[in-house]
């Protein structure tokens, strides 16, 4: 039985970078034409484990990122001023769009609005603690103080 190399995840077969047998009518008719997988031959045997080197080293290199930009954003005070009435009210609300721009501005991180926690817009004056997930498990508390502008 030949063997192949997926290029892409195929259904009840496996995941990208496997090698795995397949009979050669399915590898020549269904698998090649589609560009799914390639025959295993020496050369391509080594070219795929070099992409999957570089691509677990590209994750790695992704995750100690993530975890220094979950550091400086631990550290970090973010001070958003909203305009807000005698009794500290806010006129409107910090959301959390307010805050990734915040956090853009201060630190030059990008985070996605949807990757920022919280229960509700922050709509009183004070001191709040807001959880940012910089990547998928890495997680920063960043201390965010609304103050009233002046």
């Amino acid at each position: 039985m030949p063997q192949a190399i997926l290029l892409h995840d195929v259904e009840q077969l496996g995941e990208r970078g496997e090698v795995v047998d397949v009979s050669p009518g399915y590898l020549r008719n269904f698998l090649i034409p589609r560009k799914l997988a390639e025959p295993a031959t020496k050369g391509a045997l080594e070219a795929a484990q070099r992409r999957q080197a570089a691509a677990e080293r590209a994750a790695r290199e992704a995750k100690d990122r993530a975890q220094e930009n979950a550091a400086l954003l631990g550290r970090t005070v973010l001070t958003i001023e909203q305009q807000a009435g005698d009794d500290g009210r806010l006129f409107g609300s910090v959301t959390a769009q307010d805050i990734a721009d915040a956090i853009r501005d201060a630190r030059g991180i990008k985070v996605d609005k949807r990757k920022i926690q919280l229960e509700e817009p922050i709509r009183n004056i004070g001191t709040h603690m807001v959880v940012v997930e910089v990547d998928e498990g890495v997680h920063a508390t960043v201390k965010t103080m609304v103050v009233e502008q002046k």
